[in-house]
C-alpha cells in the first residue's frame, strides 16, 4: 500500500473510532458517575450484600455475572420476584400434595393451551416421568416394577445423537435405540417401542415425525427445555401433534430452578403423576418437587402469559446489548454484531456476538473469557464451551489456554443480566480487548 493510500486509510480508521467514541460517551459519563458497589448491589430487595460482601462470599464462593444463559451448572437464572413471592406465601401452608400437583396441573395446561400438564423437578424430571409413564403407564403393579420393564413395552427411540439427558431415560429401565436421521426412524419402530424421544422442534421435521408414529401408536416426547421466552411456545408446541413436551421452569421462565414441566396427552400425564412423587414405589418418587416450588412455577407462567411482559422485557434486553456494543465497538478492529434466534429454535433473545482478529491481538476467545472470570466481579462469558460436565471442569485451564480452533468470538445472552450489570461488563470487556490490542501492537 502506498504512503497517500496507508495515510488516507488511517483517517478513516480514526474516524470511525471517533464516531464510536462518541457513541459511546454518555456511557462513560454513567461509568464514572456510579460507584462500583451501586452497581452491583441487589436492587429489588434494598439489601446491603454486594459481589464482594454476600450470603457466598461468606463461605468462600464468588457470585457471577453471568452472560452465558441459563446453564444449570450456573443456578440457571434468577427468580422473578413474583415467583419468591408465591414460594413465601406458598410455605405457610400444608396441602395434599396429589391434590395440588393436580390442580397445579390443570392452571398450567389452561394457561399453555394444552389438555394436561404437570410440574416436575426440572425438564430432567419430566423426561423421566414421560418415559415411566409411556412404559408402565397407570397401572400400580408396573409402576411398582420399573425399572425392570419385563411385560412391558420398554424400548425408546431417541432420534439424532445420545446426549447427557439420555440417562433420564435409561434410569427408568427403558432400553435406548438410537436413529440419527427421520429417514431411520421406521425401521428403529418395533413392537416394543414405548416412546420416540427428539429435541427436533422445527415444524418440517416434526411433520415428518408424526407421519410415522401416528400410524404405529408410538408417542412422541419432544425436549424443547429452553424454549421459553418466547411465552408464544407454548400453545405452538401444544398444537404441535406432540403427544409430550416439557419446558425448563428455571430457566428463561425464571420460576424456581427445580422446577419444570410436562405438558401432553391427558392419559399420559396421569400416568406420568402416578410414576411420580409422591407415589411411593414410583421410578420417579426422588424427584421430589415441593409445595413452593409448583406455585412458584404457576406464577411465573402466569407473569409471562401477559404479552406486555415479553414485549417489555426484549426491549430491554435490546438496549443492554446495545450498551455493551457501543462500549466495545470503541476498540479498533472489534466488531459487535447482536442477533435474536428465531423463537423456534430457542434462546430467542437479543445475543451479542464479539470478535476479533486473534493474531492482531495476540488472544483467543478462551484467553479472554478467562481474564473476564478471574476479574473482579467475575463476568462468565460464552466462548464455545461450558464447564457443566464433569471432564470439563476437570481440564478447566486446558480450555481457556489449548490451541483455539472455534470462531475466534465471544459471546453474551442478555436473558441472564441484571439491570446496570451490561455497563460492568460492556466496561470490562473492552479494558480486556484494549490491553491485548496495545500490548500485540508494543
Amino acid at each position: 500500500m502506498k504512503r497517500s493510500e496507508r495515510e488516507l486509510q488511517n483517517n478513516v480508521n480514526d474516524r470511525r473510532s471517533f464516531i464510536k467514541l462518541l457513541a459511546a460517551a454518555p456511557l462513560f459519563a454513567s461509568i464514572g458517575a456510579r460507584s462500583f458497589a451501586s452497581t452491583v448491589v441487589a436492587k429489588t430487595t434494598g439489601s446491603s450484600e454486594s459481589f464482594t460482601n454476600n450470603i457466598y462470599t461468606q463461605l468462600g464462593v464468588r457470585p457471577v455475572i453471568n452472560c452465558v444463559g441459563t446453564w444449570t451448572y450456573l443456578t440457571a437464572s434468577l427468580e422473578l420476584p413474583e415467583v419468591r413471592e408465591a414460594c413465601e406465601r406458598a410455605a405457610h401452608y400444608f396441602v395434599d400434595l396429589y391434590e395440588l400437583e393436580a390442580a397445579a396441573g390443570r392452571r398450567l395446561a389452561q394457561m399453555c393451551g394444552a389438555e394436561a400438564a404437570m410440574i416436575t423437578s426440572g425438564s430432567a424430571g419430566a423426561i423421566s416421568a414421560g418415559t415411566a409413564a409411556c412404559i408402565a403407564g397407570s397401572d400400580p403393579k408396573n409402576i411398582y416394577q420399573l425399572p425392570d420393564t419385563t411385560g412391558m413395552k420398554g424400548e425408546v427411540v431417541m432420534l439424532g445423537p445420545r446426549t447427557p439427558w439420555d440417562s433420564c431415560i435409561r434410569l427408568t429401565g427403558a432400553k435406548l435405540i438410537t436413529a440419527l436421521t427421520v429417514d431411520d426412524l421406521p425401521a428403529a419402530l418395533t413392537s416394543q417401542t414405548a416412546m420416540v424421544y427428539t429435541t427436533w422442534g422445527d415444524d418440517e421435521r416434526l411433520q415428518s415425525i408424526l407421519k410415522i408414529t401416528k400410524p404405529a401408536g408410538v408417542p412422541v416426547f419432544l425436549d424443547q427445555a429452553g424454549h421459553i421466552p418466547p411465552y408464544s411456545n407454548f400453545p405452538r408446541l401444544a398444537k404441535s401433534g406432540v403427544e409430550l413436551f416439557c419446558i425448563s421452569g428455571g430457566k428463561g421462565l425464571r420460576g424456581p430452578q427445580v422446577s419444570g414441566m410436562l405438558v401432553g396427552r391427558k392419559d399420559l400425564i396421569e400416568a406420568a403423576r402416578y410414576n411420580y412423587n409422591p407415589w411411593e414405589g414410583s421410578i420417579c418418587r426422588p424427584m421430589k418437587v415441593g409445595k413452593e416450588q409448583i406455585m412458584g412455577l404457576l406464577a411465573a407462567v402466569e407473569y409471562w402469559s401477559n404479552p406486555q411482559v415479553g414485549y417489555t422485557k426484549g426491549g430491554i434486553w435490546q438496549r443492554q446489548m446495545d450498551r455493551i456494543s457501543k462500549l466495545v465497538s470503541t476498540v479498533p478492529g472489534v466488531q459487535a454484531n447482536i442477533e435474536t434466534p428465531p423463537s423456534e429454535k430457542g434462546n430467542s433473545y437479543p445475543t451479542l456476538t464479539v470478535s476479533w482478529d486473534a493474531k492482531k491481538f495476540g488472544m483467543t476467545a478462551p484467553q479472554c473469557a478467562k481474564e473476564m472470570r478471574e476479574g473482579n466481579p467475575r463476568i462468565d462469558v460464552w466462548a464455545g464451551f461450558n464447564f457443566s460436565g464433569v471432564l470439563a471442569r476437570e481440564d478447566f485451564d486446558k480450555l481457556y489456554d489449548s490451541d483455539w480452533s472455534g470462531p475466534n468470538q465471544v459471546q453474551i445472552f442478555s436473558v441472564t443480566l441484571q439491570s446496570g450489570e451490561d455497563l460492568i461488563v460492556g466496561n470490562r470487556l473492552r479494558q480486556v480487548l484494549e490491553k491485548a490490542r496495545k500490548q500485540a501492537l508494543a
